[in-house]
């Protein structure tokens, strides 16, 4: 699928946003590239779910993952087990890794099977990644982590203990290589499909909250707490 609508070029501003590299530069659709730092970050801060991408034995490797932000870091946590943790903390200076964030703002349907698209806002990270070791970094780092998910939710639930702390890697990740790359509008269909008899348009995409469902095992004296009900 291919297709060339697009929003209005964001020129780097290296005062507010990042620096364009080599491998931050897209070599398609380049106008769609956005460098700046609150652009970025928004992308990043909606997302939940991130894909961090290495290589292991010679052979590239994608995990999804929680992560969180603060400041122009990132946060990753998992098992002391991962392979990746580990070799983070192994390698020197750190683990190679590129993450990523997508989400899909609408189905973009044109009349030609050629320039169907979606509409998205990604964010691409290239950068190296270091074990946290700082007990006080790591509690800080999985607290972002929680909050993250939910705002708020760290200070109303039991900090990890020493020993789930032991079991709990985390690696960060500097947002120095970065860029976010947006595709908004509806499809660009060649003038000669104009007048074909297939619908053409976009089918918006939104993400939405049910009702929470208290645990099985809850005290019903515990209501639902507000910044749930913010969501």
């Amino acid at each position: 699928m291919s297709d060339t609508a697009s929003p209005q070029p964001t020129a780097p501003d290296t005062a507010t946003g990042y620096e364009p590299t080599g491998r931050t530069v897209p070599t398609r659709s380049r106008e769609r590239a956005s460098y700046d730092r609150e652009v970025v970050h928004s992308i990043l801060d909606e997302a939940y779910v991130c894909h961090l991408g290495f290589v292991r034995d010679g052979a590239p490797v994608v995990l999804p993952t929680l992560f969180g932000r603060i400041g122009d870091r990132l946060y990753v946590h998992g098992s002391t087990g991962s392979r990746p943790l580990r070799e983070a903390g192994r390698t020197d200076p750190g683990l190679l890794v590129c993450l990523t964030v997508t989400h899909v703002d609408g189905l973009v349907l044109a009349r030609s099977a050629f320039h169907h698209s979606i509409n998205y806002r990604s964010v691409v990270v290239h950068g190296v990644a270091h074990t946290v070791t700082d007990p006080e970094e790591r509690r800080t780092a999985l607290d972002a982590i929680v909050d993250h998910v939910v705002p708020g939710r760290s200070a109303d639930s039991r900090p990890a203990d020493e020993k789930e702390l032991a079991a709990t890697a985390v690696i960060r990740l500097d947002l120095r290589e970065v860029s976010a790359k947006i595709r908004t509008g509806g499809p660009n269909d060649e003038a000669r499909d104009l007048a074909l008899p297939h619908w053409a348009g976009v089918v918006p995409l939104a993400r939405g909250y049910e009702t929470p469902l208290p645990a099985d095992d809850l005290d019903p004296a515990i209501g639902v707490p507000d910044y749930i009900t913010e969501l």
